[in-house]
């Protein structure tokens, strides 16, 4: 009786060792899929838009959930570092506009194409690169340092641009390279409203109508361009409508749903021979434009709340999760902490990780040609070009 007392006695004190969230997700019967109402696009040139009601799976759930928690935080520590003067330089932050970058990769295929602005650090963890790799950029990592925040590269990602609205034409020739190769692949090509007033992306939309180009034009509206807000800086804030001759779409960016449904619907068409669609994303960022500005001089802390507080597009996939039975708080809970970790890791690495090499400055300013000596700033320095 004893022994049998005793083994009862370590499983009991075994089972109180695991964490309750673990024990309460093991034990619970979750559904595997839910059916949500999304909000309704506005259409231009379009008879008819993406659907108004999406299935959502448990798993695609947890991993948008995931994804997005991931782009916010490490946001927020890069914020942390740039102000221990870790980060130099310029850094665009996207915290708040998680659902535009995790929304348009669940709507797209890994071999399909983007390129983008450089508020560009969301676009480059969702194209496949890691939170170790992008930290490690910002403070020397994975273009060696050459990039840092605005000029970051992946596979069939294109960047990453400083240069505001100049992706756009770049976007379309990657659309004319999917159709010259005859390949069914798309361009994601996205741009701010501040440079939705650019010459150049009307030249781009003229050729890809002309062209029926595979190119989804996307500008992520987040309502200021630096500081100006986009009835200051625009007759026409319609941006979904700037095509004119293109079809367009205005898409509520703070619902992951929403811009998925989005994609898959402007991809759809693109795939169609069609050509080119346009797609606004109405969405906001919690920081300033950059992180020399404070976000709060054109803005009041109360809008910024507000926003918060209503439209937050991690707390409105969680809230549909957790009525849906689609998952528990504490699951939830469980993937926070384990995403902390993560970019506490991988900011750990970044600031301990040496530096490159001073002489690798001069290293693949030409692809082909043999090395030969740059000057520096110091012109009694001299460092070897290699190819």
């Amino acid at each position: 009786m004893r022994k049998m007392l005793a083994a009862v006695s370590r499983v009991l004190s075994g089972a109180s060792q695991k964490p309750a969230s673990r024990v309460l997700v093991a034990s619970r019967n979750f559904a595997n899929d839910a059916t949500f109402e999304i909000k309704k696009c506005d259409l231009h040139r379009l008879e008819e838009g993406p659907p108004v009601t999406t299935v959502l799976t448990r798993e695609d759930g947890l991993k948008y959930y995931r994804m997005m928690q991931t782009v916010r935080r490490m946001e927020l520590k890069a914020d942390q570092l740039y102000k221990q003067k870790i980060i130099r330089g310029f850094c665009h932050l996207c915290d708040g506009q998680e659902a535009c970058c995790v929304g348009l990769e669940a709507g797209i295929n890994p071999t399909d194409h983007l390129i983008t602005a450089y508020r560009a650090h969301g676009f480059t963890f969702t194209r496949g690169l890691s939170v170790r790799e992008i930290l490690a950029e910002l403070t020397g990592g994975c273009a060696k340092g050459k990039g840092g925040s605005m000029h970051m590269y992946a596979k069939n990602f294109y960047g990453g641009n400083g240069i505001v609205g100049a992706q756009v034409p770049l976007g379309a020739g990657i659309a004319l390279a999917c159709k010259y190769n005859g390949k069914d692949e798309v361009c994601l090509t996205l741009y701010g409203d501040g440079a939705a007033n650019q010459g150049q992306i009307f030249e781009a939309y003229n050729m890809a109508a002309l062209w029926k180009l595979p190119c989804i034009f996307i500008c992520e509206n987040n309502r200021y361009g630096m500081g100006t807000s986009v009835e200051r800086a625009a007759a026409s804030t319609d941006y979904y409508k700037r095509g004119d001759f293109i079809p367009g779409l205005r898409v509520d960016g703070m619902d992951i749903l929403c811009v998925r449904e989005a994609t898959r619907f402007a991809a759809a068409y693109c795939r169609s021979g069609k050509g080119p669609i346009l797609m606004e994303l109405q969405t906001y960022r919690y920081h300033g434009h950059s992180m020399s500005d404070p976000g709060v001089s054109y803005r009041t802390r109360e809008e910024i709340q507000e926003v918060r507080s209503k439209s937050d597009p991690i707390m409105l996939l969680k809230d549909r999760m957790v009525n849906s039975n689609l998952a528990s708080v504490e699951e939830l809970k469980e993937i926070d902490v384990e995403v902390r970790k993560e970019i506490e890791d991988a900011a750990q690495f970044a600031t301990a990780d040496p530096e490159p090499p001073l002489e690798e400055l001069g290293y693949h300013i030409y692809s082909s040609d043999p090395p030969f000596e740059v000057r520096g700033a110091n012109q009694w320095i001299k460092f070897k070009s290699v190819s």
